[in-house]
């Protein structure tokens, strides 16, 4: 494979673009900064397809990146591969509002290949092709220049690699017949709602207990305007105010801006400048959540009580024993809600009872609920056996 040196220049990167527009796939990787920020700071890009690899250098000066955004989120006809990407996805999002698509993702085609549920990048190349990846320059400040020799080597390892192992995976899941189970999976990764941060929407990252309608009201309007804060001055959420202190707010709203130096987590200025009467404005506009906004009750299993969370614990036992059996990761079957919401008596709207997932689990599980299946232990080995193979 042929390794360009790191593209600073808009010629040279459009030349890469129109020819890996050609290539089946592609292989993508960021590094990016965002510790200090709002927003990530996108500091490299690596892209490769079987032939060649680059770094490219969105700090350049004057870099036109189009021809690369193009590639990434209009061509249809390139499939991209990342790793674990949903960050890498969320960058190009914040650059053009759109994800890249098609979409394979390995960590997630890893969970149908029995690898576990988050295979790092480093397990995953170790696995396949029998490389130990040098995690020397993982700690490097991408923002900084210039970037030497071996940072770059290592940030072009990460889609060189890549590049190696899909056409293996791809392979194997082909002989498996499970390539089939990760199209929704790759759809709802590469689905733009995912990554667009909604002011309006902030509120529901924000844990508190309680369920009143006036309470959750100043949580969604506190939240909306820090969102805005946030973004506004490029800095991370909780820089403005961390989730604590907001729902102390929120529960407990102060009645006059100079009350603001009362509370803890906030700095006494804000009794007086400007981010305060701010602050004091939000919860001035806020109105009780609607019944529709509510969130679900805690239990979020009407019904259940104590036999149904013993139920609950079954299918929970039972998703264990299918993912073994089939050697794949519990995650991508089920999820706990999910064998919750079952266990109350839900039987529609649930993932797990659709497609493949009926197939692999699903039905086994509404069996056992419904006292068609039970647990046995043969051979010293914990299986399922059917109610009527015992009449």
């Amino acid at each position: 494979m042929h390794i360009h040196p790191l593209i600073t220049d808009s010629a040279t990167l459009a030349d890469l673009c129109a020819r890996l527009a050609k290539a089946d796939f592609i292989t993508v990787d960021t590094e990016f900064m965002r510790e200090s920020t709002y927003w990530p700071e996108l500091c490299l890009i690596q892209i490769a397809d079987v032939n060649e690899a680059a770094a490219i250098d969105p700090l350049a000066p004057g870099l036109d990146m189009k021809p690369l955004l193009d590639l990434l989120v209009e061509n249809e006809e390139v499939l991209k591969v990342v790793h674990a990407g949903g960050q890498d996805i969320e960058i190009v999002y914040n650059l053009t509002g759109k994800t890249p698509h098609p979409l394979f993702d390995t960590q997630v085609a890893a969970m149908a290949l029995g690898q576990g549920e988050q295979i790092g990048y480093s397990n995953l190349v170790d696995s396949w092709l029998g490389i130990v990846v040098d995690k020397g320059a993982r700690f490097t400040d991408w923002s900084r220049r210039p970037l030497d020799a071996r940072q770059i080597e290592y940030a072009i390892g990460d889609v060189t690699h890549l590049a190696a192992i899909f056409p293996k995976m791809l392979e194997k899941l082909r002989k498996t017949g499970r390539g089939a189970w990760l199209d929704q999976e790759m759809e709802r990764l590469a689905d733009p709602s995912n990554y667009a941060n909604d002011p309006d929407l902030a509120w529901k990252r924000v844990r508190v207990s309680g369920r009143k309608p006036d309470m959750l009201g100043r949580l969604k309007a506190l939240a909306r305007w820090r969102e805005l804060e946030a973004q506004a001055k490029d800095l991370p959420r909780g820089r403005i105010v961390k989730d604590e202190t907001l729902g102390d707010l929120a529960g407990n709203p102060p009645r006059k801006q100079a009350d603001l130096a009362k509370v803890r987590g906030l700095s006494a200025t804000w009794a007086g400048n400007d981010i305060g009467a701010r602050l004091m404005q939000a919860l001035a506009d806020a109105t009780p959540l609607s019944i529709d906004e509510l969130p679900p009750r805690d239990d979020r299993k009407p019904g259940l009580g104590k036999e149904g969370s013993l139920v609950a614990d079954l299918l929970k036992l039972l998703l264990k024993i299918r993912s073994r059996d089939i050697d794949v990761a519990s995650k991508l079957l089920a999820r706990s809600d999910e064998l919750e919401a079952l266990a109350a008596g839900v039987r529609t709207g649930l993932p797990m009872l659709q497609g493949w997932r009926y197939d692999q689990f699903g039905r086994d599980a509404v069996d056992l609920v419904e006292g068609r299946l039970a647990f046995a232990v043969k051979g010293g080995r914990l299986k399922m056996t059917r109610a009527e193979d015992d009449a």
